[in-house]
């Protein structure tokens, strides 16, 4: 009983096209219209939360409900629900199905981005997501928006190299953290220290670990290592604990309206 009364109280949440909020109300059709009012059940005068996937988010109630389509009107503006520090997960790319969970978990943590990176073993296994798996992997990002409430999408992007993403740190003087097992034990390197940049990037190696040569490389970058601990977890594991972990300090809300 207690949580079906959690789910009756708990406010439904959809995205929209940011180009589509700005507006005074929002034209619900195709799949969308399906799960909130064949699914879901939404009646005329129901209220629920928009978001445009940006960070912006608004409040909206049901004006109309017609056989295809249903039009949410928009009210005020809402919190964002979003952790005010920006943390992104660079991975090597595990099994597709695994990476699909670790995009439906750390989108609900709050990560502002999903990069995977090209390692020396990454490479050798042909894992290269295409187009259509990306695709998915957004859509699968989408329902973890409405599901936890937040107000932006993570940007998911296709495999760059390892020195590529690094160059791209060093250009946005982003603080970057490589999980190893060789690194220093407990939160504090993901964590940071006052005066580090805000901004953080959580290296994430293959199943089979980082190589002799880009250890060497991140040796010569100057990059703190963080470990988990002794148990020998898999990547999306990996990803999701380690950004749980440094989102912890902010949690205090970025209510961009």
């Amino acid at each position: 009983m207690d949580r079906l009364r959690h789910r009756a109280c708990r406010v439904i949440t959809v995205v929209v096209a940011p180009i589509e909020f700005d507006g005074t109300e929002v034209e619900l059709r195709g799949d969308a219209y399906h799960h909130l009012f064949r699914v879901r059940r939404l009646q005329a005068g129901e209220s629920l939360r928009v978001v445009d996937g940006e960070g912006r988010a608004r409040r909206g109630v049901v004006a109309r409900v017609d056989g295809a389509r249903a039009v949410i009107a928009f009210g005020a503006g809402e919190p964002a629900n979003e952790p005010a520090r920006r943390v992104e997960l660079w991975v090597a790319p595990p099994k597709p199905d695994r990476v699909a969970w670790m995009v439906e978990k750390a989108t609900e943590a709050g990560v502002t981005a999903i990069r995977f990176v090209a390692t020396g073993r990454t490479v050798r296994e042909g894992r290269s997501p295409g187009a259509a798996m990306l695709a998915r992997w957004h859509r699968v990002a989408l329902a973890a928006v409405e599901q936890c409430g937040r107000a932006r999408m993570p940007d998911i992007d296709g495999l760059a190299p390892l020195a590529a993403r690094l160059a791209a740190a060093t250009a946005s003087a982003r603080r970057v953290v490589v999980l190893d097992a060789a690194g220093a034990r407990g939160a504090a390197p993901l964590l940071g220290a006052p005066g580090e940049p805000a901004e953080l990037a959580i290296l994430v190696g293959p199943e089979g670990g980082w190589t002799e040569a880009e250890r060497a490389e991140f040796a010569a970058s100057g990059l703190p290592l963080a470990s988990l601990g002794e148990r020998a977890l898999r990547v999306e594991t990996a990803a999701v604990v380690a950004a749980g972990i440094a989102l912890s300090t902010g949690l205090a809300r970025a209510d961009s309206r």
